[in-house]
């Protein structure tokens, strides 16, 4: 059984699924099952992978990692996103790109938010 905002990814083609609706049915890609991505929040890696976030005059802002994460073809953040509630606000990085993101939100009117982020090569992190 899916639940709201599981990540799914196909180990052969590399597609990534995030779910919307529960539903009792497998998610399968190249006839094969797709693998649940776990959110890590700690080990190997986590300085430049746990999201970051700093009010701003904005919004928010999430730096990716206290130490800088790489943005080249081969490796980098995907994306970056905030789920506040029911809501998903996601920015879709290329390589480049600075592995950040800024959002216009006002953290007084969120009771509950959660930061994540996608590494190419290291996954699914979240703070």
């Amino acid at each position: 059984m899916t639940e709201k905002e599981e990540i799914y990814r196909c180990n052969i083609c590399g597609n990534i699924v995030e779910v919307f609706h529960i539903g009792t049915g497998k998610l399968e890609c190249c006839q094969n099952p797709m693998e649940l991505l776990e959110e890590r929040e700690e080990g190997m890696g986590a300085e430049k992978h746990i999201p970051v976030l700093e009010e701003t005059d904005e919004g928010v802002k999430v730096k990716v990692g206290s130490l800088p994460h790489p943005m080249e073809e081969n490796h980098c953040i995907e994306w970056v996103e905030v789920v506040t509630g029911d809501q998903v606000h996601r920015k879709v990085l290329k390589p480049g790109d600075a592995p950040e993101a800024e959002f216009k939100l006002k953290l007084d009117d969120i009771s509950q938010i959660v930061v994540r982020e996608y590494c190419s090569i290291h996954g699914l992190w979240r703070s």
